[in-house]
């Protein structure tokens, strides 16, 4: 029998096969994705609501009311209708 034969074939070292690292950067993209959007949410935190919402919003509709402004459910009827003969809008 011949010597060559019967050897293995050497083996490359981890780092060299190009497989492994394509199979190991879509961990590695997200790893660094969600570091990424720990530090934006750290760093712009969400805005607090107003504490007179309730009333601000009141004061929208009123301002809508003004306008003759009112939702798509109790205007689209009236398209056509003269301003004068439009119904008030529900509360």
């Amino acid at each position: 029998m011949d010597d060559h034969a019967m050897t293995s074939p050497k083996s490359e070292p981890w780092w060299q096969f190009p497989l492994l690292w394509m199979v190991m950067a879509g961990p590695a993209v997200v790893v660094v994705a969600s570091f990424v959007t720990l530090w934006l949410a750290l760093r712009t935190p969400d805005p607090v609501v107003a504490p007179d919402y309730y009333h601000q919003g009141i004061e929208i509709n009123k301002h809508l009311v003004e306008k003759k402004l009112m939702p798509a459910l109790a205007g689209r009827n009236h398209a056509a209708t003269p301003d004068a003969d439009l119904p008030a809008p529900r509360r």
